[in-house]
């Protein structure tokens, strides 16, 4: 049987490869994220009451269900359904479906942080706005989000950092993720206990360098603003 130490530096450079595949996932679905959020965040808080149900209906399914079964429904769901209504078989790339379900999920939680980062700011900034003839819209894009996005950083540095650890999920679709690679070396050699150990080693790496640096930005704008 391998021994600990044998194990933990053979499988390590497979962890470290499986470690930047969960960093490039989680970027792209965070940003999906954002771009998601953003837009659900404004429409929450729009005049439109069917945007504004819309926007909450998504918020509500995506934040009240678990993302493990999100994933699978895109995965193996979406082309059942396909198959069901064209009667052809239509696959999902397992990398596709797992960026994108990750993306729809981290989007529900980003468009809170949105939402409440907007609804931060001063009513009065708005009403002094639009007092000097800036539409809803140019109100929105160059007094209010500008300040919103500051506060909105933190907030933000902890759904990446939960999406990152959220991104292990994915291996119950074959994705060669941190863990998935770990378990696919366990299959093989059954050195469970250095895999998993070097696998809890990674993440906590990667999440602290990640708060740090959350911190740091934090700190940046805080100066900035004393500075203004």
């Amino acid at each position: 049987m391998i021994n600990f130490g044998e194990a933990f530096w053979e499988v390590l450079p497979l962890l470290l490869a499986g470690a930047v595949t969960t960093l490039w996932i989680t970027a792209l679905a965070v940003t999906g994220g954002v771009v998601i959020g953003l837009v659900m965040g404004i429409a929450r808080l729009a005049d439109n009451f069917l945007v504004r149900t819309l926007a909450r209906i998504y918020i509500d399914f995506i934040r009240g269900t678990p993302l493990l079964v999100q994933i699978l429904l895109l995965y193996f769901g979406i082309p059942h359904l396909l198959l069901m209504i064209t009667k052809q078989q239509m696959p999902i790339n397992v990398y596709v479906a797992g960026v994108t379900a990750c993306a729809i999920n981290s989007g529900a939680y980003v468009a809170e942080i949105v939402r409440a980062g907007i609804q931060s700011i001063e009513r009065g900034q708005t009403e002094a706005a639009r007092s000097l003839g800036m539409t809803k819209g140019q109100t929105m894009r160059y007094i209010i989000l500008p300040q919103a996005f500051k506060r909105i950083i933190p907030p933000l540095g902890n759904e990446f950092i939960a999406m990152l650890k959220d991104t292990s999920l994915l291996m119950v679709i074959g994705v060669e993720e941190l863990t998935r690679k770990g378990q696919l070396y366990i299959s093989v050699t059954f050195a469970s206990f250095p895999v998993y150990l070097g696998i809890l080693l990674i993440y906590l790496v990667m999440t602290l360098s990640i708060s740090r640096l959350v911190t740091y930005a934090e700190r940046r704008l805080a100066v900035s603003d004393y500075s203004n």
